[in-house]
């Protein structure tokens, strides 16, 4: 996502369902992007973790400044030091990570959530990336890697825009008309929408999950899906800007 300032900060959203504690490590992404060829990249991110209920906000800036050595340990720690991360092990509810640059600064970022203990009664179940959404390589791109056993799994996509128009922002700051698309590792186009109900299977399945999008001109996927790589990709139609929420949940087998 493009990192800005103010409401088009990045925020990356997570649901954990279940009955026992999960551990989970965030990171924000910034400057190893570079090394994947992304122009123009956030230089120095800075993350804060926010919870409901009594949950103290955890912040971070750069990811050694704190728990450098629990990071290094799950083998996946940030590489670049300006970079942010934090592990954590979180109670089953919502969460909301916020990732911003340093000073104010703007730059395409990256919010990453790993769950470590796969094995525990819980699961992470839904995940969201909210930002906003320009054109070309600025467009909100979300990746999930579904990893549960062998079998398939159900999976929904939506991409959200004017539903978030009063409540959240002006009519005019919100992604009027999304559209979203679902590649695999390939990059292979999988399955495209614009409006969720053009597709009367796929919109009989969205609704009869729960999921049906509050506004016609908002996007959603039902697919049911092998373990892998997956990328949603959040656009606005005829090249359409705003904030924007892109959301992966997953049904299971």
């Amino acid at each position: 996502m493009r990192v800005q300032t103010g409401d088009r900060v990045g925020i990356g959203g997570l649901i954990i369902t279940g009955s026992a504690p999960k551990q989970v490590l965030f990171r924000a992404i910034g400057p190893s992007l570079t090394h994947f060829g992304v122009p123009n990249v956030l230089a120095d991110p800075v993350m804060e973790l926010h919870g409901s209920g009594g949950f103290a906000t955890i912040t971070n800036n750069n990811w050694r400044d704190t728990q450098e050595d629990a990071i290094q340990a799950t083998g996946i720690p940030p590489t670049d030091d300006l970079e942010s991360a934090i592990l954590v092990t979180l109670n089953p509810g919502a969460y909301t990570a916020i990732v911003k640059g340093q000073n104010n600064t703007s730059g395409v970022g990256l919010i990453e959530v790993y769950d470590l203990n796969q094995g525990s009664a819980s699961k992470l179940s839904n995940l969201s990336t909210r930002a906003f959404v320009s054109t070309g390589s600025d467009i909100v791109i979300a990746g999930f890697l579904l990893s549960e056993g062998t079998g398939s799994s159900r999976v929904v996509l939506r991409g959200i825009g004017p539903s978030l128009a009063p409540g959240s922002f002006p009519a005019a700051a919100v992604l009027t008309d999304p559209s979203l698309e679902l590649r695999d590792s390939n990059g292979a186009l999988l399955i495209a929408n614009n409006d969720w109900q053009d597709n009367p299977v796929q919109a009989a399945l969205i609704t009869a999950a729960g999921l049906a999008p509050s506004n016609n001109l908002e996007a959603a996927i039902y697919a049911t899906l092998p373990p892998g790589l997956y990328t949603a990709l959040l656009a606005g139609l005829n090249n359409g800007t705003g904030i924007g929420l892109v959301e992966v949940y997953d049904l299971g087998p």
